[in-house]
């Protein structure tokens, strides 16, 4: 009769032989070998704020994943109320030009690669989403939302900040031009039901791990279709930004640091730190 230490043992193994974890602290990658997905999880505590190391650390992931022939990859979060805050204020508050472009230019490389990328890419959000947190689930092509009080939205008017091309036209193709319109001026989040209703996601999940479960049903739903038409097809489908995005990096740049640097939108970054201590405390 085998005993409790080979049976522990046996299972351990059979779990490692269906998962393999790779990545660094701020982002970890889990590849499920029974069906070939990779789960991509971003592990920036205590909020996953977008700060140039989580971004940088989120593409290599993602370009990992697809050398490493991922079937597809379900975006997530391991913290467990929040997908992701958004865009790291602190690096866009009192910082010099150098560390301002530093930190625009790493995030529109990292975008670029999620939108570029030519496998099947789903997300499934696991808490608060907003700005920039927004921005990443837009960008993939599937997105499952987890049911609670947690919103998500293109909210970044209400910081005094007006969101780029490339953040309002994925949107604005999801949600129809008249309601993104309305959307980006309020600054809105949206409720689960809500994003579910205006078509911002495509599911809700009662948790995390059945969004996770969604989200490879989509990418499975993809076995039976020639991978290079589908990716031949994505590619061309979101040709015109993605081409948009290399020729006018610089001229995003540039905006990005014309807007940032103004005395009021500096002094409303400082106020909104301060409300983010006052809240934390």
């Amino acid at each position: 009769m085998m005993n409790i230490s080979k049976i522990l043992l046996a299972g351990r193994q059979v779990y490692l032989r269906r998962f393999y974890a790779t990545g660094s602290k701020l982002v970890e990658t889990t590849r499920d070998n029974d069906t070939g997905i990779d789960i991509v999880s971003m592990a920036r505590a205590p909020v996953n704020s977008l700060n140039t190391e989580l971004l940088g650390a989120l593409k290599t992931s993602l370009l990992e994943a697809q050398s490493n022939r991922s079937k597809g990859i379900i975006l997530t979060s391991s913290l467990p109320t929040i997908f992701s805050a958004g865009l790291d204020i602190t690096e866009m508050y009192n910082r010099d030009k150098k560390q301002l472009t530093n930190f625009w230019t790493t995030l529109q490389d990292t975008w670029l690669t999620l939108y570029s990328l030519n496998i099947p890419v789903a997300t499934a959000i696991n808490g608060s989403s907003p700005a920039g947190g927004c921005l990443l689930a837009i960008s993939t092509e599937y997105r499952v939302f987890v049911e609670g009080k947690h919103t998500i939205g293109l909210n970044e008017t209400q910081l005094g900040i007006a969101a780029p091309k490339w953040f309002k036209d994925p949107y604005i193709s999801l949600l129809g031009y008249r309601q993104a319109e309305l959307a980006l001026l309020r600054g809105s989040l949206f409720k689960p039901e809500e994003a579910l209703q205006i078509k911002l996601v495509d599911e809700l999940a009662r948790d995390k791990a059945d969004a996770i479960e969604k989200c490879k049903n989509y990418i499975l739903s993809y076995n039976n279709i020639p991978s290079i038409g589908r990716a031949a097809t994505k590619l061309e489908i979101r040709n015109d930004l993605i081409q948009w995005m290399k020729e006018n990096k610089e001229t995003d740049l540039d905006k990005f640091m014309g807007l940032v640097l103004l005395p009021k939108v500096q002094a409303g970054l400082k106020l909104y730190i301060e409300y983010l201590k006052q809240k934390s405390n």
